[in-house]
């Protein structure tokens, strides 16, 4: 694993081992020994897939209220996805800003933020599988969301969006957000 820049504090873009030969390739996902000398978990709790059959499909922006602030390490291990994270920490230097990169099964980039973030990506390629890694464990009642296309943040989605839920479609706003739900210091 590799640090490739921490565009916000708190958030860290990273490159993890892809190793070619003639039958394909094989993917290092991640490493308690990585995780530690990036400043990660030694080891995530909770382990998740999202498949998106369509090119376009938007997901997020999500987060877990206080006190189930999440560490997330998200990767794409098939096709393509725009994948953001939006600061929520009053606190943070960084606060309201967000941050995109393009997270691919060839690039075999990964992006990683500090319990604080919101998080959403839009699928770039029809069948695409994005996994999470997340620390603690999910918790339905602290899960939170922040309107994907919020004119405040002005987030520049690659494609016209399609496949949004009915949930994200109808969460609040930046501006609407209590910043007391994201804060560490809660």
């Amino acid at each position: 694993m590799r640090r490739l820049e921490e565009p916000l504090a708190g958030c860290l873009l990273l490159e993890g081992g892809v190793f070619h030969d003639e039958r394909g390739y094989f993917r290092r996902l991640s490493t308690a020994i990585d995780n530690v000398a990036e400043g990660l978990p030694e080891a995530f709790q909770q382990h998740g897939a999202s498949f998106n059959s369509k090119r376009g499909t938007v997901r997020g922006l999500h987060y877990q209220a206080a006190p189930n602030l999440e560490h997330k390490l998200v990767q794409c291990v098939r096709g393509a996805i725009w994948d953001v994270m939006v600061d929520l920490r009053p606190e943070s230097a960084t606060y309201g800003r967000w941050f995109g990169a393009e997270l691919s099964e060839t690039n075999g980039r990964m992006l990683y933020s500090q319990p604080g973030f919101a998080h959403g990506f839009q699928a770039l390629t029809d069948d695409a599988l994005v996994l999470y890694q997340i620390s603690p464990d999910y918790v339905a009642g602290a899960a939170g969301a922040i309107r994907w296309d919020d004119p405040d943040l002005a987030i520049p989605w690659p494609l016209p969006a399609v496949n949004v839920s009915a949930k994200d479609q109808a969460a609040p706003y930046f501006r609407q957000h209590d910043a007391r739900l994201t804060s560490p210091a809660v």
